[in-house]
């Protein structure tokens, strides 16, 4: 089992989402963050007054994936996440040595 943790642009979500159900894939973490890569923010005006904006919200999508499903789920949401432009997010892959569902005490692959 794998950890895919994708960070993409907010208005993406819903599209990642779909492609991940559309995949077989259920059950994720969405959580609201901030931050920046090549970006590196940019300014705006509020009140007339002018500032940087160092952070930009970003969402941070967490699933776990069976092995022999990764390569096709990074697909999916690097295809649903592609606006072609900087900022478009990265996905990082992490191995789960053990999963257990809380409720019923199944373990691994029987958790997800």
């Amino acid at each position: 089992m794998k950890l895919l943790t994708a960070i993409i642009k907010p208005f993406k979500l819903e599209e990642v989402r779909t492609a991940l159900t559309d995949l077989g894939l259920e059950g994720m973490t969405v959580t609201e963050v901030k931050g920046y890569g090549r970006q590196k923010g940019h300014t705006e005006i509020y009140r007339g007054a002018e500032y940087a904006v160092s952070f930009l919200p970003k969402i941070k999508i967490e699933i776990v994936v069976p092995a022999q499903q990764v390569e096709k789920a990074i697909e999916v949401v690097q295809t649903a996440a592609r606006t072609g432009q900087i900022g478009d997010g990265k996905i990082f892959v992490a191995s789960i040595d053990r999963t257990v569902r809380v409720r019923t005490g199944e373990t691994d692959e029987t958790a997800l």
